[in-house]
């Protein structure tokens, strides 16, 4: 496999094929693209038409979805609150996150709140409450297809994030002013969940780092996935599967004084789930890295704390 290029994907291939392409192209970026996924294009394009429209609302009105105290876990996070692990300056973004709501009275409900949403623009639930199904299908979907690379039966994840802590992020990049001396759109970092499915790297900045040193930019053709592996997955795979340090990077002349827009889904696991490392991933020369066993919501609070979002 070429490690300067990442390769396209089909899901529409056979679960046997798409389960050996992913897992290689997984072993050798930590990332893959994937197209075919069969989300609608109408509902995309009209995620990123409310996307760009809320954003676009006064300071104080998107303030007021600012819940205080929730680790941007619903609503919105304003610009320059994120870090990344181990950074001295804020990420030059704003957010939105959408999650699962589960019933009353649900046995998770301590760890999930409930979602908000805007009064405007008009349809922003509707079409966001679809796209997080879809994103969820999908995730699903390529979640069975690791699980046969790994050796595992095909619907071993169902459980594990069966009502699983899932987040879409509608993530506004704006335009970098000529001052900012030193912070970036997004930090280099690794994602915290089990995989990430985002939308919006067709427009440049994304960057992985590869085995060689080097940082390898990630271009999509338009509509496709990017997937990358979380550290969630990671600690469960005994760094079988490597979750990949990326940033988005600032961009040059031009294209500073646009938006940049993505929306990346974190597929996470279920709060209660406990890790317990895959035994087919450890072996005399790569012994468990991992044998203290917690419970998803304990490593997430850990590292919502490390990026903070959390006090």
């Amino acid at each position: 496999m070429d490690l300067d290029t990442l390769p396209v994907l089909s899901l529409a291939d056979t679960p046997a094929r798409f389960s050996d392409d992913i897992g290689a192209s997984f072993r050798a970026f930590g990332f893959a693209l994937v197209k075919d996924h069969g989300i609608d294009a109408a509902l995309i394009a009209e995620a990123w038409r409310l996307t760009a429209e809320f954003f676009a609302l006064p300071e104080a009105e998107k303030r007021s979805y600012f819940i205080e105290g929730q680790a941007g876990a619903r609503g919105y996070t304003p610009f320059g609150t994120e870090i990344a692990k181990g950074a001295k300056l804020h990420d030059l973004k704003e957010f939105w996150h959408v999650g699962r709501d589960l019933p009353a009275g649900h046995a998770l409900a301590a760890s999930m709140p409930a979602n908000v949403w805007p009064t405007r623009p008009a349809d922003f639930r509707e079409t966001f409450e679809a796209l997080f199904a879809e994103f969820d299908r999908v995730g699903a979907l390529i979640l069975s297809r690791i699980a046969v690379h790994l050796g595992l039966a095909a619907d071993w994840f169902e459980p594990a994030i069966e009502d699983g802590n899932s987040v879409l992020r509608l993530l506004h990049y704006p335009p970098v002013p000529a001052s900012e001396s030193g912070a970036i759109r997004a930090g280099a970092h690794e994602d915290i969940n089990l995989i990430t499915l985002l939308l919006g790297a067709e427009e440049a900045g994304l960057e992985l780092l590869g085995k060689q040193g080097g940082w390898l930019s990630v271009s999509p053709p338009e509509g496709a996935l990017v997937v990358n592996i979380g550290d969630m997955l990671q600690r469960l795979t005994n760094h079988a599967l490597p979750s990949t340090t990326h940033r988005v990077r600032n961009p040059a002349g031009e294209r500073a004084t646009h938006s940049r827009y993505s929306m990346p889904f974190f597929l996470h696991l279920r709060s209660d789930f406990r890790f317990e490392t895959l035994p087919q991933c450890v072996s005399a020369d790569n012994p468990d890295r991992y044998p203290v066993s917690i419970t998803a919501d304990d490593y997430l609070q850990e590292r919502l704390r490390e990026i903070g979002l959390k006090k």
